[in-house]
């Protein structure tokens, strides 16, 4: 955590709950927030939502390369693939519909170069308190924010042009999420980029299934033949877990 002397306009130093976005945003918040929460609505956060409630442990991976499986044996996991790439033998994937079948109990290693890199980098970059939010549990870890206690930072992860290295394209679906997580949290003195995401949230609230299904990340999945995956992303505060980042896994934080 830095101090007020090395704050600028950009850490949104002043208020208790801050937006900004990938991963340039995630470093100016991390620094200046204890609690920092990531979104990522249509792969990473709710496939993580979906895993927990299983009772899993989550093992996020950062890297697109081929050291994913290697990564898994190693850590006595189960390996998620890309949606596209799930067979008999990798039946799991990005893709939170097809975590619904997970054994209860299991250990998943969910490669996300998005959203792995933005929690692990909070985490390094002094962030005291790392959690993962979607629409399904956006209570529940606002709760588990504000039992934290200090200043919150939430990060949408948006998406990538062109691949995983391509610049940001600020997602609608991850503007909604961080403005549900924001609504529950009910901060005292949240940011104009706060403020903003929040009544995006209320604007969509009363039909966020067809505002997932219309905006263009939704009309992706569609497209793709994942139109699941958005019926579960839309359902709003229906779960109780709490993603937190515990060293290398993601654990449930509202277990305590």
């Amino acid at each position: 955590m830095t101090g007020p002397e090395t704050w600028g306009p950009f850490d949104q130093h002043g208020f208790d709950a801050r937006v900004e976005w990938g991963p340039h945003g995630l470093r100016r918040l991390a620094r200046a927030c204890e609690v920092v929460v990531i979104i990522d609505v249509l792969s990473f956060t709710t496939a993580l939502d979906v895993a927990l409630g299983r009772g899993a442990t989550v093992l996020p991976y950062r890297f697109a390369d081929d050291r994913q499986a290697a990564y898994a044996t190693a850590a006595s996991a189960l390996l998620a693939v890309g949606r596209r790439a799930t067979d008999d033998d990798h039946p799991y994937s990005l893709s939170p519909a097809t975590l619904q079948a997970l054994p209860a109990g299991s250990r998943l290693v969910l490669p996300s170069p998005n959203s792995s890199a933005l929690a692990f980098g909070a985490a390094e970059a002094g962030a005291r308190v790392v959690l993962a939010a979607c629409l399904r549990n956006a209570a529940a870890v606002a709760a588990a924010a504000r039992a934290a206690g200090g200043a919150v930072g939430v990060v949408p992860a948006g998406e990538r042009w062109h691949g995983n290295t391509g610049p940001l394209r600020p997602a609608l679906e991850d503007l909604l999420g961080a403005g549900a997580l924001l609504t529950a949290l009910a901060p005292s003195a949240p940011s104009p980029e706060a403020r903003a995401a929040m009544a995006a949230f209320s604007e969509a609230a009363p039909d966020l299934g067809r505002r997932l299904e219309e905006c263009a990340s939704g009309r992706e999945l569609i497209e793709a033949g994942f139109p699941e995956d958005i019926r579960l992303s839309a359902e709003l505060d229906i779960s109780p877990v709490a993603p937190r980042l515990d060293c290398q896994a993601f654990v449930d934080g509202s277990r305590g």
